[in-house]
This record gives C-alpha cells, sequence and structure tokens, in this order.
C-alpha cells in the first residue's frame, strides 16, 4: 500500500525573523547611544519602496533610528560619500538595482566597509568566496555577509536542514540544492556559502547551469565551479532544496520538477511558485524579506562592534 503524501507546511519569514528579534532588542538596549540605518533609495522600483518600508518600521521597532533619503540617480554617489563622512550614521544601504548595469557594482564600493550593512564591499565579497570568515588573524573581527544569502543561510538552518551533529562549516553536507538566479547580489553569493558549507549546488540563470562544490569529502576549504550538463529538470529533481528569486511577475518554477518531499524558498519579490508547491513541498517558504531586514540590522551591529577593537 503506497503512503499518502500529506500537504506541506508554509513557514512566514516572521517567524523565522522573530529567532532574532529579541537578540537585537537586546544588544541595542545596552548601547549608549541609538544606532542609525539609512537608506538610499534612487529608484521607483515599488518592490524597493515596500522593502524600505519594512526596513523603516523594524528597524524603528528593534531600536535603531532609521532615515530614507530619495534621491536621483545622478545625486546618489554624492550622497552616499555624505553618509559616509556623518558620523551619526553607523549604516547604509542602497535600494539596488538603481542602473542595472556596471554602474550599481561600481556604487557598491563607494560604500565605505565600516557601514555597509550588506556586505557588498569587495573586501566582504572576497572573502565570503574564498570562505574567510574573519577579517582579522586573530578572529575578533566577523567579516559581513550579504544580507538575503545570510537570510537564506538562517531560513535553513530554521528548518533543519544544516546538521548540528557535523563541524561547523561542513554542515549542509549531503545536502543537494539548486537556486534559480546568478545575481552578484543574491544568487551568486548564495551559492557559494552553501557550497562553503558542503552543499552540492547547481546555479542556474538564463544562460547556463553552474556547479558549485568542495569536493569529495568536503577535501577543500572553499567551493569551485565547474560546468554544468545537466538540465534543469535533472538538477530540481535531484535536489533536496530549490530556492528561486528571478525578479518577474510571470515566471513560475515548474512544479513537476520539484521532488517529493523537497524544500521550497522564494526570495524574488514576485511568487515563483505555483500554490501546488505545498502539494510536493515538504516545507514551503514564500519569501525572505523579513529574515533579511533582520540579518541587515544585525549586520549593523556587527560593524558597530568590529569598530571597537
Amino acid at each position: 500500500m503506497s503512503k499518502i503524501f500529506r500537504a506541506g507546511k508554509t513557514i512566514l519569514a516572521s517567524k523565522v525573523a522573530n529567532k532574532y528579534t529579541d537578540e537585537i532588542k537586546l544588544l541595542t538596549s545596552q548601547l549608549k547611544t541609538t544606532p542609525k540605518l539609512v537608506g538610499l533609495l534612487a529608484n521607483d522600483d515599488p518592490a524597493a519602496e515596500m522593502y524600505a518600508s519594512w526596513t523603516g518600521k523594524t528597524a524603528e521597532s528593534l531600536g535603531f533610528k532609521y532615515e530614507l533619503i530619495r534621491v536621483t540617480k545622478d545625486q546618489l554617489e554624492g550622497e552616499i560619500y555624505k553618509c559616509n563622512e556623518n558620523d551619526s550614521v553607523n549604516g547604509i544601504m542602497v535600494y539596488f538595482p538603481v542602473y542595472g548595469d556596471s554602474q550599481d557594482s561600481y556604487l557598491q564600493q563607494c560604500v565605505t566597509m565600516e557601514k555597509d550593512v550588506e556586505g557588498l564591499n569587495f573586501q566582504y565579497v572576497s572573502n565570503m568566496y574564498h570562505n574567510i570568515r574573519y577579517l582579522d588573524e586573530a578572529k575578533t573581527k566577523k567579516s559581513i555577509l550579504p544580507c538575503t544569502p545570510l537570510a537564506v543561510v538562517k531560513i535553513l538552518e530554521y528548518l533543519g536542514l544544516y546538521n548540528p551533529l557535523l563541524n561547523y562549516g561542513d554542515r549542509l553536507y549531503g545536502k543537494t540544492v539548486t537556486i534559480v538566479n546568478r545575481s552578484e547580489i543574491v544568487g551568486r553569493p548564495l551559492a557559494a556559502l552553501l557550497a562553503n558549507d558542503g552543499a552540492t549546488v547547481y546555479s542556474a540563470d538564463v544562460h547556463d547551469i553552474q556547479l558549485y562544490e568542495r569536493g569529495d569529502g568536503l577535501t577543500l576549504k572553499k567551493h569551485t565551479v565547474l560546468e554544468c550538463s545537466k538540465t534543469l529538470e535533472e538538477c530540481a529533481k535531484a535536489s533536496d532544496i530549490v530556492i528561486t528569486g528571478v525578479p518577474s511577475p510571470t515566471y513560475k518554477f515548474p512544479t513537476e520538477y520539484v521532488k517529493r518531499g523537497a524544500v521550497a524558498i522564494n526570495f524574488s519579490s514576485h511568487k515563483n511558485f505555483n500554490d501546488d508547491i505545498k502539494d510536493v513541498a515538504s516545507l514551503y517558504v514564500p519569501s525572505t524579506g523579513k529574515v533579511t531586514i533582520t540579518m541587515l540590522l544585525r549586520n549593523l551591529l556587527r560593524l558597530m562592534e568590529n569598530s571597537k577593537k
């Protein structure tokens, strides 16, 4: 007699974020001054507007000051430098995309490393890809990770996908993941983070699929990137976890590609899965935004702590 598969459970980002809010409130209450985050908005993207609104409400509820500064694209670089030099500003975030091309990469580097709550500074990015977790040899200053990829990691931990019996840094060993997005801000860093933690990761975009892994038996300290000849369907059907982040209101990941009992996570502001994903996936996380904001504020506190050492 075949087993009856019960519908999967939907996990809301707010439930995961709640795990960290008490910790953040406690830390902010112990500070002598109220930490200030500035958000710089230079586009009219509704998703960015919504993200800015959530950020402001969450920040203020957890003991931070938040200021949203609206600027034109031409004014943005100058405003970044003003915030860099303003001692009352502890953290800076820019709502991307602005130009949607290499100019955005340049603007990311304009934010000083000491105030980069999004973890997009070259030093942070380099450390992440090379699996270097500290900024100093004494290991007193933790490197900052990009907040959305970090949010997905925390969601996977919350869902029990990380194995606490394995050594730290190896806890995704044995897991296979498909990520549909290879942007420099989320998809590619996320693939690297999960591979550095031991997973086999298929990274898919509109051009091709790449394989991120650490080799047999976790012999390497950091991931390698290999060409992949598999189709998206083959990758997904072999995966314990399917993660999507396609910025399109019309894109839907084929439910029939998802292995029964797998975990499905969407970090796009658009709904990348059809409703029937809950009939196949064991756990479904429809959005990650609130966890991302929580990680962003956590990064800000870490930057302040690093500056003391």
